[in-house]
């Protein structure tokens, strides 16, 4: 595989010609999805059912699958715990349980620790640049070299742009405030708390408010504010923190067993593909549109009090951060490939972004005032 695009076109263009065949074929000039039999997968996912944003993105891409496929290829969406516990998707779609699975990679950390890296890195790269490195700066090659080893197939199928820091029930005023704090953060950022002092925990969003609103935990990061609200975390924690660190623009994932999908015709495995780019865009458009409204009701409505992390604490954190990422990078080749091609792109990006995205960002500002 050359590269990501090249690879898009070459399997689109061999599906779209098996398709204009089977057609030429057929007395009915009808394409081979519809002579097709009925095939049924199940969707595992990591999302409470029906979850907006998140757990709607699946069933988006569920739906959209059958639309493509006019309805030869079906699939039903199961949420978190209805058929697998949330954090159990994965070894269920590698192993066959289901044939297919949506949520984040840095869940399957204990697989291997580069697989954090296809989801969300702490200062790592926002949500244009994650699509940009892994359909075209090399980062796709690199993920389906690790989930082949679990018979999967990984395809981009979500992001949340960048997140909220999340939900305090103290101020954070100094580092020294994460000191002793429960906080619930999956991922690489969860590391860097916890060599702040802080005691991190791993819980499937379903779980975080009850934990929140008891007490069980200090604080949590979710998602942002379309997300939050719909979670009511702001009944349970007052505060809430920006900018989300750790999660600049996290990558969803669509994992697909490999047996089951290559047992699929190419027209068939042409339109998991398409749904999954597809629904990629679609969560991030929904997430930006509908944050900026939620925002304003999280504010306006149920008086939440916005908070800033200062500068020292932002760079307390992306030392940390920075530290905790190499370490990682340098456990393994696979991990130090990685890691490589990653760093590479964000630098790149950052020079680009500089007086692109963020130059124009500043120069919107003063013009319409914003501080």
């Amino acid at each position: 595989m050359a590269d990501q695009t090249n690879y898009r076109r070459q399997f689109l263009g061999k599906a779209l010609k098996g398709a204009t065949v089977a057609a030429a074929a057929s007395p009915f000039g009808a394409p081979a999805v519809h002579a097709a039999k009925t095939i049924r997968w199940k969707m595992v996912t990591t999302w409470p059912k029906n979850f907006p944003g998140v757990g709607t993105g699946a069933n988006y891409l569920a739906e959209l699958i059958e639309k493509l496929t006019n309805k030869k290829l079906q699939v039903k969406v199961y949420g978190a715990g209805e058929l697998v516990p949330a954090l159990g998707a994965f070894d269920a779609v590698s192993r066959g349980t289901a044939e297919m699975g949506h949520g984040a990679s840095y869940y399957w950390k204990g697989k291997h620790e580069a697989a954090q890296f296809f989801a969300a890195v702490p200062f790592g790269l926002n949500a244009q640049e994650m699509n940009g490195w892994l359909y075209y700066g090399g980062g796709q090659k690199l993920w389906d070299e690790l989930y082949g080893g679990f018979g999967l197939k990984p395809f981009p199928a979500g992001n949340t742009g960048v997140q909220m820091g999340g939900w305090f029930n103290k101020e954070i005023k100094t580092v020294d405030s994460f000191k002793g704090l429960k906080m619930r953060m999956p991922g690489l950022g969860g590391e860097v708390l916890r060599r702040l002092g802080a005691t991190v925990v791993t819980l499937p969003g379903g779980e975080i408010f009850q934990s929140l609103k008891s007490g069980a935990i200090d604080a949590s990061e979710w998602i942002g504010p379309y997300n939050d609200l719909a979670f009511g975390l702001h009944k349970a924690a007052k505060y809430y923190y920006w900018p989300g660190w750790h999660e600049p623009g996290a990558t969803l994932e669509c994992f697909v067993n490999q047996k089951a999908l290559a047992a699929l015709p190419s027209d068939m495995r042409a339109a998991v593909e398409v749904a999954c780019e597809a629904t990629n865009q679609n969560i991030l458009a929904e997430s930006t549109a509908r944050s900026s409204d939620a925002l304003q009701t999280l504010i306006e409505k149920h008086k939440v009090q916005l908070k800033e992390f200062s500068s020292e604490v932002l760079m307390k954190i992306g030392a940390t951060s920075k530290t905790v990422v190499e370490e990682i990078a340098q456990k393994d080749a696979f991990s130090k490939k990685t890691y490589a091609s990653f760093d590479a792109f964000r630098k790149k990006s950052m020079t680009w972004g500089k007086i692109a995205e963020q130059g124009y960002s500043l120069a919107r500002q003063k013009v319409f005032g914003v501080k």
